[in-house]
């Protein structure tokens, strides 16, 4: 049986380092909650997680003037409880709020959201429609992503496996702005969304 190494970096140029050195069978950790599934099914066979929620940069959130940023590290039941959030984007609140039970939105992060790249994630349109971009970080550097970039297909992204995402850029919308997600599900058991839709007037 391999082993499973765990390394929980407390800045970001401690986790570029270690990622500069690890191979192709590190996974970065977060929420854990798709990982652990994959992990279990044997989709996957880590021999290192490298968990990012004890950067602080991931797990902040915050506004000024021109934008919001969100680490990629929160979860969804922590950014359901921010009113400010929720005031100014409530279309993607609302799509965080989807995900998953009440559990897992305790574990479940809306980086994890984005880098597993399942057809079925309801914050990536959210996060489309409201043109957030993705703060990048590995041992080549540091680089800015809109959403819709990352996303290659089902389950794989343009991110190099020795990258991260830190947290998401947001501009903070105009006044008389709006946004909002609506998604299809064949019954109300079903919590995967068949389609997913966001949108973002002023």
């Amino acid at each position: 049986m391999q082993s499973l190494n765990y390394e929980a970096p407390t800045d970001i140029n401690s986790a570029i380092a270690m990622l500069a050195k690890a191979n192709k069978n590190t996974k970065i950790f977060a929420g854990g909650t798709d990982l652990l599934v994959q992990l279990r099914e044997e989709f996957i066979t880590p021999s290192l997680f490298i968990d990012i929620k004890k950067i602080k940069e991931t797990k902040m959130i915050s506004i000024d003037e021109s934008e919001i940023r969100i680490g990629a590290a929160v979860t969804g039941a922590e950014l359901s409880e921010q009113e400010d959030v929720r005031i100014l984007l409530p279309g993607l609140v609302e799509a965080v709020e989807l995900i998953g039970s009440a559990q897992i939105q305790g574990r479940a992060t809306i980086g994890g959201n984005i880098c597993n790249a399942s057809p079925a994630a309801d914050s990536i349109p959210a996060l489309i429609s409201v043109s957030a971009v993705a703060e990048v970080a590995g041992p080549g550097g540091f680089r800015e992503v809109p959403i819709q970039d990352i996303l290659a297909g089902p389950g794989q992204t343009t991110l190099d496996p020795t990258e991260f995402v830190i947290t998401l850029r947001i501009p903070k919308p105009e006044p008389l702005s709006a946004d909002a997600y609506l998604r299809f599900i064949p019954r109300t058991e079903m919590d995967i969304a068949v389609v997913g839709a966001g949108a973002a007037i002023t």
